[in-house]
């Protein structure tokens, strides 16, 4: 660790907006739909319109939940890639980028702590109890990695599958929330008591993403998907198809239309489609990546707004949060009890919607999330200088 005297090397200067590559950011403005559709229906405990409920309970289980955080994690692994590659062409000494690594993991678990807080479902703590505990990993061999993320596969499947399993048809957070207080005190505490229980498990569950994405970034899958794009192609298209195959049982039981039927066959459901959870986040990461091969190096509009919401991910994942509290929690609107699952998924899209807007104007002020300018002025001890027009670290 560097001295309290000892100068801090400078925290990497985000890439201008002309200089990033399209499809990470594409990528992670694209997650951030699945992120609301996974999260919103958890609120969402009445019912609506038994056919739309239906279809969405079984479009929800089989492409959003147990496969949207995937996909958050395998993206979050491919942006530490990106960050150690910039500094080491930088010239950066080799223990630089691990320091810098694990002070971002540690506030990274500070604010995690208190989105926490806030709403019990967060990926943020996780991330940065993942860097603590295996940042070294970054500088491991490829056949290290690789081993490593299959290995850690084991345990992960069975976190995952086993609250699944526990949940039977429901959703595992659906329990959690519903068995949450309704005054604002006890909400807190807890949820707050609920956290360092849950965030070591949760760390087990990304380690294969993350791994898979840092050895994803060394080979520049996603800032080149051209050049890559016979091998993207094929990962969207095999890991896709295998998640579906995997997921479908599990999706059927979450909508209603299957009976899982003895334990044996409840878990064997739940492990596929942890399993397939996996598989599907890297494969629609993939598949954005073909995306943004065909858009080419001048995307239109639209693409341009995604990817600018995708560079200001921290900020509208935390902003999402205050939304659904806003909307659903017990003591502010508590409007969960009155929607089903499928108004609970028009919520989703249109908060999504909301966050393109603002993210489309803080790209053409030119100014980064405010999110992530607090995590970098924590992380680098003092602020950072101005940035250019479009700047941001995604």
């Amino acid at each position: 660790m560097l001295g309290d005297d000892a100068p801090r090397p400078p925290l990497p200067r985000a890439a201008p907006a002309e200089a990033r590559a399209l499809a990470p950011d594409l990528a992670r403005g694209a997650m951030l739909l699945a992120i609301a559709l996974a999260h919103v229906p958890v609120f969402t405990t009445g019912a609506g319109t038994a056919v739309l409920d239906t279809a969405t309970d079984l479009a929800a289980s089989l492409l959003v939940v147990d496969q949207a955080r995937p996909m958050f994690v395998f993206l979050f692994g491919y942006g530490i890639g990106q960050l150690l590659r910039r500094r080491t062409a930088a010239g950066a000494d080799p223990g630089e980028p691990r320091r810098l690594l694990r002070r971002r993991g540690f506030w990274l678990l500070v604010l995690g702590a208190a989105h926490a807080a806030l709403l019990p479902l967060d990926i943020l703590a996780t991330y940065g109890a993942a860097l603590l505990m295996f940042g070294a990993l970054v500088r491991a061999r490829d056949a290290a990695l690789l081993w490593t993320a299959g290995l850690a596969l084991v345990p992960g499947t069975a976190v995952v599958a086993a609250a699944k399993a526990a949940a039977g048809s429901a959703d595992a957070a659906d329990l959690m929330v519903a068995a949450l207080p309704g005054d604002p005190l006890s909400y807190v505490a807890a949820n707050l008591m609920w956290w360092p229980l849950e965030t070591p498990l949760s760390t087990l569950t990304v380690l294969p993403g993350m791994l898979l994405g840092l050895w994803a970034a060394r080979r520049g899958l996603l800032d080149d998907p051209v050049r890559h794009a016979a091998l993207l192609r094929r990962a969207a298209v095999w890991l896709l198809a295998a998640a579906l195959a995997a997921r479908a049982p599990s999706a059927l039981a979450a909508a209603g239309l299957w009976e899982a039927g003895p334990g044996g066959a409840v878990w064997a459901a739940a492990v596929a489609h942890a399993l397939g959870g996996y598989a599907g986040g890297v494969g629609l990461a993939a598949a954005v990546g073909l995306a943004a091969a065909r858009l080419g190096p001048e995307p239109g509009p639209f693409a341009r707004t995604v990817a600018a919401l995708g560079q200001r991910s921290l900020t509208f994942y935390l902003a999402q949060s205050v939304v659904i509290a806003a909307l659903f929690l017990p003591f502010t609107l508590d409007l969960g009890g009155a929607l089903g699952p499928a108004a609970g998924a028009a919520i989703a899209l249109a908060m999504w919607a909301a966050s393109l807007g603002a993210a489309e104007a803080l790209r053409r002020a030119g100014r980064r999330g405010p999110a992530e300018v607090l995590l970098r002025r924590l992380v680098n001890g003092r602020p950072p200088a101005r940035a250019a027009a479009g700047r941001s670290t995604g």
